[in-house]
């Protein structure tokens, strides 16, 4: 009997999970449309592609950058071309792969000439990227560059001092890289960048349960 009565509580444990899960998945895919079809801002009438995001949408460690550039809004996806490969690079040092986390950014839609996004476009574009942490609920954020960490960890964040250092915040542990493109201009950064991410490995390793490190 006790068998049997511990079965049905496990059954209906696994069916509450999986109601759940359905519920994140159904509201991130209205996300995502609503995200698709945005018009809040005027990048919508430059734009070729918005760019949500790609990876898993349970992933506990999530890539921040600042905006899509040309490659990324020709394909509707993030760090694509030369720096997205450098980024996959970077994230195979440690054992990862796009499919093992999740890569966005905090403006969803590429600013002509690739200038800095206007106080008005991140303010347009602050609600999705904080509905998506707030579905995600990732353990670790990861701004890539200056602006990224500016934006997410403190306003006068010094990427060039504070790189590779964890801070936490709203229950979130955060750190910086140096974005990519801004390794590729000054490839004598990429040794503290590898130590950096020799960090990031150990914290993924330290804090995650779901999120394997392949070798």
């Amino acid at each position: 009997m006790a068998a049997a009565e511990n079965g049905a509580v496990a059954y209906a444990a696994d069916k509450r999970e999986s109601r759940r899960e359905k519920k994140a998945m159904s509201e991130w895919e209205a996300l995502r449309q609503e995200c698709l079809h945005c018009r809040a801002c005027t990048l919508a009438e430059t734009r070729t592609n918005v760019v949500f995001g790609v990876g898993r949408e349970d992933a506990e460690v999530m890539f921040i950058g600042e905006a899509p550039g040309a490659n990324e809004d020709m394909q509707g996806e993030p760090f694509v071309g030369r720096g997205g490969k450098l980024l996959d690079d970077m994230l195979k040092m440690i054992g990862l792969d796009r499919s093992r986390i999740y890569i966005t950014n905090s403006v969803k839609c590429r600013p002509p000439a690739n200038r800095d996004p206007m106080n008005t476009e991140k303010d347009a574009c602050k609600g999705f990227l904080q509905r998506q942490r707030e579905l995600m609920k990732p353990k670790i954020i990861v701004c890539l560059g200056r602006i990224s960490a500016m934006e997410i960890i403190r306003p006068d964040f010094k990427i060039s001092q504070e790189h590779g250092q964890f801070y936490e915040k709203d229950g979130c542990l955060m750190t910086a890289l140096y974005h990519p493109a801004a390794l590729l201009r000054s490839p004598g950064r990429k040794p503290e960048t590898f130590e950096d991410l020799k960090k990031l490995q150990a914290k993924i390793r330290e804090v995650c349960t779901r999120t394997e490190l392949e070798f």
